[in-house]
């Protein structure tokens, strides 16, 4: 996995680019990032390194997380992730990252987020299926339609669009475009649909398609 910073969505705004176009962008804060943890083969089985961002209150954090900040020198942070590969790569722990150490304008990017928690849904929003007729008689107007056969196979398939839970998972937005970046306040401004509710957490890595 390429390297990346942890981030929070602080929503959207717009902006103009070097044309003089207006463009839609949400803006993503971005840093600072500590580097807390190094995996590597010998120890650990894999090679990573761990990234913590938004720095935690010293009363708020419990002793393994003392600990862990401790040693790197680091404060403790809510939001912990680990970027597996050459993502550790040139990196100490203890470092400091922030949004000009990765990323560049113009760069395309992966966004991962936690999706809008929606509840308990109707198949018609969950999987956007039509309503039955409105005229009278029908008695066919929001069900979620036939279950499966009746003697053969005695069951339903696996797979049908049933309601149920929407939302509250884990999504990845891939190849956003970065318009703009705010160094002083770490701060990327990207182009398309990110996933999550503002003030949620994100990571945001290089592209890997």
């Amino acid at each position: 996995m390429p390297l990346g910073l942890l981030g929070k969505k602080l929503g959207m705004t717009q902006i103009f680019d070097e044309s003089g176009s207006l463009v839609p962008v949400t803006a993503i804060l971005v840093g600072p990032n500590f580097v807390l943890q190094k995996r590597d083969i010998e120890k650990d089985g894999y090679v990573a390194v761990q990234l913590g961002f938004d720095e935690k209150p010293e009363r708020r954090a419990n002793k393994p997380e003392l600990g862990r900040a401790r040693l790197a020198d680091a404060p403790p942070c809510y939001f912990l992730r680990e970027f597996r590969g050459d993502a550790a790569d040139g990196l100490e722990v203890g470092q400091r990252l922030g949004v000009n150490d990765v990323f560049a304008d113009g760069d395309k990017v992966d966004i991962i987020g936690t999706s809008k928690g929606r509840g308990f849904t109707s198949v018609r929003k969950r999987h956007n299926s039509r309503p039955g007729p409105k005229s009278h008689g029908s008695m066919y107007h929001n069900r979620p339609g036939s279950g499966g056969a009746s003697s053969y196979p005695s069951r339903t398939f696996k797979g049908k669009p049933n309601p149920g839970r929407m939302g509250g998972t884990r999504v990845t937005a891939q190849n956003l475009l970065v318009i703009r970046r705010d160094a002083d306040k770490n701060i990327l401004f990207v182009r398309g649909s990110v996933p999550g509710a503002t003030n949620g957490y994100v990571m945001v890595r290089k592209r890997t398609k």
